[in-house]
């Protein structure tokens, strides 16, 4: 039988043969699902109820098609991949199950079901950002041998773990599916958390692209560096604050307030759009 994803997975992680660590796949065989338990360090622990009860009624009627993977444990088999199948096999009312049994280590195991993990195709971005930094943790990883084992560019592990520098309210959305991940890397570039929710806002009210995203980026960086270059941030007085506040109300959008040495200054409103200029011009009328 021709291995897939895991198989592959395993052996960059363990730098080729895995052969010492790993023993080959037995024939199939039957195992009862009463004899199952799940791995205790499985990375996922959360399962899509819809998706779990539209297997469960497909295994009803065509049987489970892709055997699960276990490790022997005494007189019960750990699962090693394939929980959810066989939490849907359980719903479906199946006795036994069609199974692989490997004969692995503990630190093995673990590798295996992070690995296994990282693969499925229905993770979010902050999903496999944790499944790499347990893998970066727990298996003694550089981020450099990672991308190197996973068939991954350096950069694209980096961007990945970046993410969960983020504020949780940012990494929430990515999880959420309310930005992606494009959108988030434009956000880690961003050094100010504040200026991270207020871009999170922007882009969520005016649905922004991922370009028109880093355009506001590159915009508020290169605003940045003419505040530094000029002197640095200045503490102004709290009533600058409170006429921000009271403004936001108005156009939520970016609001600044820039004061001159003389005493005069500018209030700047960002914008995305013409189209914000017409909310404006609408919220003024009706006021």
């Amino acid at each position: 039988m021709k291995q897939k994803g895991l198989g592959r997975g395993l052996d960059a992680i363990f730098g080729g043969n895995i052969e010492a660590k790993v023993k080959p796949m037995s024939e199939m065989v039957e195992v009862s699902l009463s004899d199952i338990v799940p791995n205790p360090t499985q990375p996922r622990t959360e399962f899509d109820e819809e998706a779990l009860e539209e297997l469960a009624d497909s295994i009803k009627q065509l049987g489970l098609i892709q055997p699960i993977t276990v490790k022997r444990d005494g007189d019960k088999y750990i699962i090693i991949s394939g929980e959810r199948r066989w939490r849907a096999a359980e719903r479906a009312g199946l006795k036994v199950l069609p199974a692989y049994i490997r004969e692995v280590d503990d630190t093995t195991l673990h590798a295996m079901a992070l690995v296994e993990n990282i693969q499925r195709e229905d993770l979010n971005a902050i999903e496999i950002s944790l499944g790499m930094q347990r893998l970066v943790e727990e298996c003694g990883l550089t981020q450099e041998a990672l991308a190197e084992r996973l068939g991954k560019k350096r950069s694209t592990v980096a961007n990945y773990l970046r993410l969960l520098n983020l504020p949780e309210e940012i990494q929430f959305a990515i999880k959420s599916g309310v930005i992606s991940m494009g959108h988030a890397k434009s956000l880690v570039a961003v050094e100010s958390r504040a200026k991270q929710l207020s871009l999170l806002k922007r882009c969520v009210k005016n649905n922004l692209s991922v370009r028109q995203l880093e355009e506001l980026v590159r915009l508020a960086s290169e605003k940045r560096a003419k505040v530094t270059a000029a002197g640095g941030d200045e503490e102004y007085p709290l009533s600058y604050s409170l006429l921000v506040e009271h403004l936001e109300k108005l156009f939520s959008q970016d609001i600044s307030i820039k004061r001159g040495k003389n005493g005069g200054g500018k209030i700047i409103i960002d914008f995305a759009s013409d189209k914000d200029i017409d909310k404006f011009i609408k919220r003024l009328s009706n006021r």
